[in-house]
């Protein structure tokens, strides 16, 4: 079979490269990044890269194994951030990360994502997190999809070599026009060269379509266990910021501070957290704080309560039955009438569970050495105490209350933190107050005394009075007659109320004892998993 022509016109070798002509002309752009994102958030991801010092060292790490992974990272965190991720299409990728493409399409195709959605949508720090929970998981599909990720570079290079080769035809062929004849005749060696530009291309074309279906196969080779990896990165981040959602809350740490916080803060904030005595009291707190809120929601002011008994007033809405029918006789309104004037229609009476106090709320929350021993189910009676105490902080912010937290252990051994009911209890001062441990014995009139002294305080800058005192405490121990007279005095004088809880110490909370004595109200705790053994105190408080 002889060899095809070598075409000699300008017009025939036109036609024959119209086609590489018009691929190179509308050759289409191709996106480094799967999740299509604006400006704003694009600026988004910047400034947490920056901020976080966790994603700057995971990008580090792995581009000195794998290409392109600062753009998998960032995929990754818009695809948390965005409120409606979208991916792009396929067709629209540059072949060197369709692996990336892959990826974030199993991710968001998880069917987990939807809850990690849920904890990191438009919220920066959650979004860097739950990247940083699914580091190891990345990994492995980077590992896995190794041969993919080469194949996919040697199809972009192929394509990029199919792309300068369609160039080069359009760049002989306007040559081969400035050489031909007015009757669009081509001199032979300009029409060779078009003719090897175009064999060039075609073979540079059939290079690349095989280099696109081996990068193909080789991802659909590794789909499946990048599809597996996906499923377990997501997992993995929805507990991660499930956990540190819930560890937040139980600090009393609301998401309008959160998103207020820098960076730095919140990291550090959560590490705080994590890790030692916090990281174990965190459930018990969570407990504890919704225990509360739920006997708050119980307690409303003048409430109906138990039915006991019929009194006489002018409450329509409990007048009896007997009463309301002389309504109906009208020779008996003008008598219901005057009754009513009178404040002497027959009532039901009942009784309500009301809050009495009105001054500040004071929690001595005794930190000897014996606090410190746990009980069953590993929680110690400091845990107890302090979940407790931070309980009756909230107590006391839902009833614009001052709260003050009082450690204390032997008599040279006090701490004091204050809660202004005006001022934010910043949750640093809280934690502080959490993790203070002072040691030692015990002493009952050093943390009186002063919670005495604050209400006299208040009461000389407020005139208020009906404050309330608890003591958590383990031990019993001794107080002088001296300062017995001068509490009795000031207890009367300024209205306060003192509540004992002796944790895990019945004989203190035996009739007699000196907290018997002390105490308007003293009650017994055994079991330290039980949040509910102190309902009634947040019923009255």
């Amino acid at each position: 079979m002889g060899r095809s022509r070598t075409p000699s016109t300008l017009d025939e070798l036109a036609g024959r490269a119209g086609s590489w002509l018009g691929r190179s002309a509308t050759a289409s752009e191709q996106h480094t990044t799967a999740v299509v994102a604006d400006r704003f958030d694009r600026f988004t991801w910047q400034d947490t890269y920056g901020q976080s010092a966790g994603l700057r060292d995971l990008a580090e790490e792995l581009n000195q194994r794998y290409d392109h992974t600062t753009d998998l990272l960032t995929d990754a965190f818009l695809a948390a951030y965005k409120v409606r991720p979208q991916v792009r299409e396929r067709e629209d990728m540059d072949p060197s990360r369709l692996v990336n493409h892959q990826v974030i399409t199993a991710l968001l195709d998880s069917p987990e994502f939807a809850e990690l959605h849920r904890e990191t949508a438009g919220d920066p720090y959650a979004a860097a997190m739950a990247v940083l929970a699914q580091a190891a998981a990345l990994r492995r599909i980077l590992e896995r999809s190794r041969d993919a990720r080469e194949q996919a570079v040697q199809a972009k290079k192929a394509r990029q070599a199919a792309e300068g080769a369609a160039t080069a035809v359009g760049e002989v062929l306007q040559e081969a026009a400035a050489e031909a004849g007015g009757d669009g005749t081509v001199p032979s060696l300009a029409a060779v060269a078009v003719q090897q530009a175009i064999e060039a291309v075609g073979a540079a074309e059939a290079t690349a379509r095989q280099a696109a279906r081996a990068a193909a196969q080789a991802l659909t080779a590794a789909a499946p266990g990048i599809r597996a990896a996906a499923r377990n990165a997501v997992a993995k981040a929805a507990g991660a910021a499930r956990e540190e959602s819930a560890l937040m809350r139980a600090w009393g740490v609301g998401p309008g501070e959160l998103e207020r916080m820098p960076f730095d803060q919140r990291a550090r904030l959560a590490e705080r957290l994590r890790t030692g005595r916090l990281a174990e009291w965190a459930e018990l707190i969570g407990r504890f704080r919704q225990m509360a809120a739920g006997e708050r929601a119980r307690k409303v002011e003048n409430a109906t309560g138990e039915l006991v008994g019929v009194t006489l007033g002018d409450d329509l809405s409990r007048v009896i039955p007997s009463e309301l029918a002389n309504l109906g006789l009208p020779a008996l309104r003008a008598v219901f009438a005057a009754r009513y004037a009178a404040g002497e229609l027959m009532l039901y009476d009942n009784q309500g569970e009301q809050s009495t106090g009105r001054g500040a709320v004071i929690a001595c929350v005794d930190t000897s050495h014996s606090m410190y021993e746990a009980g069953p189910g590993g929680v110690t009676r400091e845990a107890w105490a302090k979940a407790c105490a931070l309980a009756l902080l909230d107590q006391a912010r839902h009833a614009g209350r001052d709260f003050v937290g009082i450690l204390f252990s032997a008599a040279d051994k006090l701490q004091v933190f204050r809660f202004p009911a005006d001022r934010p209890a910043g949750i640093a001062q809280v934690l502080d107050f959490a993790e203070t441990f002072l040691g030692g014995g015990t002493s009952y009139q050093r943390p009186l005394s002063a919670a005495g002294e604050l209400l006299e305080a208040e009461f000389n800058d407020t005139t208020r009075t009906r404050g309330d005192i608890v003591m958590l405490t383990d031990d019993d121990c001794g107080v002088t007659e001296t300062w017995m007279r001068g509490w009795s005095e000031a207890k009367h004088r300024l209205g306060f109320r003192v509540f004992g809880v002796a944790i895990g110490a019945p004989r203190v909370a035996e009739a007699d004892s000196v907290l018997d004595v002390l105490c308007d109200n003293l009650r017994s705790i055994e079991d330290f998993t039980d949040v509910h053994a102190a309902a009634d105190l947040f019923r009255v408080i």
